[in-house]
Formats: structure tokens, sequence, C-alpha cells
């Protein structure tokens, strides 16, 4: 009987200087899922044609223009979820490590 796997990668496009890549692209965060540590930047760059936002319900909001970047610091050791606030079905989650 053969099994089947699930393979689910964290990615984390991390740049020499704590820098973590984020592409928006056709309606979704890629990667969408982060592992990150404290004081590393995640930065969001927009290659669709309209506005998105990273937004954690309760927490904090980036807005990421179209053909723009924007970033965010990571302040703490946490998990968070966080979504697009006008296309809410773009979602991924920020776990922080030590």
């Amino acid at each position: 009987m053969a099994a089947a796997f699930t393979v689910i990668r964290t990615a984390s496009a991390r740049a020499h200087n704590g820098t973590v890549h984020v592409t928006v692209e056709d309606l979704a965060f890629v990667p969408a899922d982060l592992e990150v540590k404290v004081g590393d930047i995640i930065e969001w760059t927009n290659k669709d044609p309209f506005e998105h936002t990273a937004t954690v319900e309760g927490g904090w909001e980036v807005i990421i223009q179209p053909g723009k970047s924007a970033t965010h610091t990571v302040t703490r050791q946490d998990t968070v979820d966080y979504f697009c606030r006008y296309h809410p079905n773009m979602k991924g989650r920020i776990k922080v490590v030590s």
C-alpha cells in the first residue's frame, strides 16, 4: 500500500540582513506562512495592480501600494494570523521564534 505524504513548508525567504521577503501577486502572499525572529523585518512587495494590506486583527497593519514595498519590524515573540483587509481570502501566518 502506497503512503501519501503532505509536505507543509514554512518558508523563509530571508536575506542576509534579517529581512524576510514576501511577494504579493495574483491575490496571494508568497510565501504566506513565515518563520521569523524578533528584530527581523518582513518586506511585502506588491506585484498586483491594486492596493493590499497585511493586517493582524487587533494588532498592526501594513498598507502595500501597487508596485511598491512595505515593511514591518517584528517586535515580540508570538504567532499571528494576517490577512488582506480588502481581499479577506488572502491569508498567512507569522511565527516568531527565538
